[in-house]
């Protein structure tokens, strides 16, 4: 097998036989590494492909790996790899496994805003908490302290109240949501990784299975992992009694990568791996494909203010031409003009694509001006990292109607829709509903009109699901009469949903954006009915439109996403695994970057290493920007530059006014008088 890397990247793929630590710097090739070893381990090693797993975060890091490992290998070489997330392994345990658990195999997964839900459920049900917004708060702290408690593998029986910042009664609350999955037979996302350890740690002979089937495993983006993602991979690697397969391992990581500290990541198991397993070998990729090398000094110099427990330096063959501008704006308005002017200069300077050039920022809000901006000038524009129309909460309860009319055995549906809007049915009647369902062993939609449930329940309560069932049965045979977008509409009107929207949204803003998405989504069913009656020659029934809703990606088939030549605008966070040849970070000031919360916290190391992600992105042009004063709640308010600008080599930046550093004050008068001619440029391009 003919494998072209440089000398390192070549001893990474070699390195068998005892654990390996690669540590890979931005841009160095860390998944070809990954994915030239899976191929070494099948061709030269002998390995089967059955026997190798390796996980990463994203569904995407995952497809782009198994699609490289595919044009390494024959397809029969690669039959039975596991290249997946660490949550999709996590559930291919749970599958497995789920008789040693208290699950049964059709469980429900719970997203977010599922355990949202549940948890404001059981404020309801159990505590005294009025103030809707006061409830909303409390809901929020309590689903991020679970997780937390979940990623750090605490359960409630092992909860030291004094040793952690919780909530009051949280402990109650913790237990009552366990409780509760337990009754609806779901598990919420971190359980799929916390479950697996559970059983583990519980079964040892369930471990020396799933060790017999991972021979090697490969891990990537480690800096990302929090302690049960780290226990899970030291379980599958750790040698037990009578084992004949020791599973050997590498994992790949940087921890000057490491952004995501807030939700759960522990930077610091990258040295906890080395004392785990002091025979591991650790090899640096530091030699850069992407950037000049004076962006990377840049980097280097910004990064290098944090502390190490591995020191690596990144270094490129790919020289510079230009140094690294420093745009000192007086205002907003000022950013936006030499960022959007600087766009249209270097695109038609150097025959760029829009797609050349991506626009960063600390937080979401920062892009509303720059949308606003680039649509007035024609410029095409896509945000990155926003809302899936799936995931946004009224769409879910709709699409679960629609599940729950077509598949009345849908329990995870039923269990959204029953009480939404409010039907007065609470969690307590959903448990004996369920003790019932399971004791007859049908769904809880079935066992709403069944005479059997008076045993469980008094005639007022029976006789609400009665009414719901004999609702969700009358719609459904109106599907059979009518457009199945106007079924969808009566159902709307029936249950009175837009005034649920008003009484429980935030705001009425917010409230009029969720009834436009509902509107769009009946809308949109009546297209896919024409759509498929011009493709088929004949009417679609529920079935028909359902499913091919659920198999659309919103996002991806929309106009936006096909508008490949565009600009980016995106976090900090989203932009990461990502390259542009033109990068522009904007907002280089004392509280947003680093943010305010990070200073307050003093967490400046994870701003910095999210500075340094940001840099990186940049291939040839890195242009950073920083406003004197900003409008805040309306007010006009001081702005001080960001103590990452003093973290920079000097000497290779370029302020706007053309000299190499000025104070201050002085950035802010020459950046003023330099305006009117980026407006004129800018006015010449309306």
């Amino acid at each position: 097998m003919a494998i072209k890397l440089n000398d390192k990247q070549f001893q990474a793929v070699k390195h068998i036989q005892t654990p390996l630590l690669v540590l890979a710097g931005a841009g160095s090739g860390k998944t070809r590494v990954i994915t030239e070893k899976i191929a070494y381990l099948i061709h030269v090693c002998g390995y089967i492909a059955f026997h190798i797993t390796a996980v990463t975060f994203t569904n995407k890091a995952a497809k782009e790996m198994n699609r490289r490992v595919r044009e390494l290998l024959p397809s029969q070489s690669c039959r039975g790899i596991t290249i997946s997330t660490f949550h999709t392994l996590g559930l291919k345990i749970i599958r497995s496994e789920h008789q040693h658990l208290v699950i049964n195999q059709d469980f429900s997964i719970y997203d977010a805003d599922d355990s949202l839900s549940l948890i404001k459920n059981i404020i309801d049900e159990h505590f005294n908490v009025q103030d809707k917004s006061e409830k909303d708060e409390l809901a929020q702290q309590v689903k991020h302290q679970i997780s937390q408690c979940k990623n750090d593998h605490i359960l409630p029986q092992n909860i030291n109240q004094s040793e952690l910042d919780l909530t009051p009664d949280f402990i109650e609350l913790y237990e009552l949501y366990q409780e509760y999955l337990g009754v609806f037979n779901a598990v919420d996302f971190d359980d799929l990784i916390l479950l697996p350890v559970t059983l583990f740690q519980q079964y040892p002979s369930i471990l020396h299975k799933w060790q017999q089937r991972i021979h090697y495993l490969l891990v990537d983006e480690y800096q990302d992992t929090n302690v049960v993602q780290y226990e899970l991979i030291k379980l599958l690697c750790s040698r037990h009694e009578n084992s004949q397969n020791v599973t050997k391992f590498t994992v790949v990581g940087d921890d000057d990568q490491s952004i995501y500290c807030w939700r759960g990541a522990r930077p610091e198991n990258l040295s906890i791996l080395h004392k785990d397993f002091p025979n591991m070998e650790i090899i640096k990729l530091e030699q850069n494909y992407r950037s000049t090398q004076l962006i990377l000094d840049a980097a280097n110099h910004v990064i290098q203010n944090n502390p190490h427990t591995f020191v690596k330096k990144l270094w490129s063959d790919i020289k510079a031409n230009e140094k690294i501008n420093l745009i000192s704006a007086q205002d907003e308005e000022a950013e936006l003009n030499h960022v959007i002017s600087s766009i249209i200069k270097y695109r038609l300077d150097n025959n760029l694509h829009y797609s050349d050039f991506a626009i960063l920022y600390r937080g979401n809000h920062q892009s509303r001006p720059f949308e606003l901006k680039l649509r007035q000038h024609q410029i095409p524009f896509q945000v990155t990292g926003g809302t899936s129309f799936f995931a946004y909460t009224e769409i879910k309860d709709m699409i679960a109607y629609l599940k729950l009319l077509i598949n009345p055995q849908d329990n995870t549906a039923f269990l959204r829709v029953i009480n939404t809007p409010k039907r007065k049915i609470g969690h307590a009647t959903i448990k004996k509903l369920s003790n019932y369902a399971e004791s007859v062993n049908k769904s809880l939609f079935e066992c709403c009109h069944t005479l059997g449930l008076s045993a469980y329940l008094d005639h007022k309560t029976q006789n609400k699901l009665l009414q719901f069932h004999q609702w969700i049965v009358q719609i459904e045979k109106l599907t059979f009469q009518k457009p199945i977008n106007e079924c969808l509409q009566q159902l709307i009107n029936d249950c009175d949903y837009h005034a649920w929207l008003m009484s429980t949204a935030s705001s009425e803003s917010k409230a009029q954006r969720q009834i436009g998405n509902v509107n769009e989504l009946v809308n949109w069913l009546a297209r896919i009915e024409e759509n498929h009656k011009a493709l088929n020659n004949k009417e679609a029934n529920l079935s028909d439109v359902v499913n091919k809703l659920m198999l659309m990606d919103i996002l991806e088939k929309s106009e936006e996403a096909e508008m490949t030549d565009c600009v980016s605008l995106m976090t900090l966070h989203s932009a990461k695994g990502l390259e542009f040849p033109y990068v522009f970070i904007i907002g280089l000031e004392e509280d947003i970057l680093p943010h305010q919360s990070s200073i307050e916290n003093n967490d400046i190391e994870e701003e910095r290493r999210l500075f340094y992600v940001g840099i990186t992105r940049a291939k040839l042009k890195l242009t950073l920007s920083m406003c004197s004063t900003r409008k805040k709640y309306g007010e006009i308010i001081n702005c001080e530059m960001s103590r990452f600008i003093d973290e920079l080599p000097q000497n290779d930046i370029h302020w706007i006014s053309g000299k190499e550093k000025l104070s201050l004050s002085e950035r802010q008068k020459k950046a003023k008088d330099s305006f009117s001619t980026m407006r004129a440029l800018l006015s010449g391009n309306d």
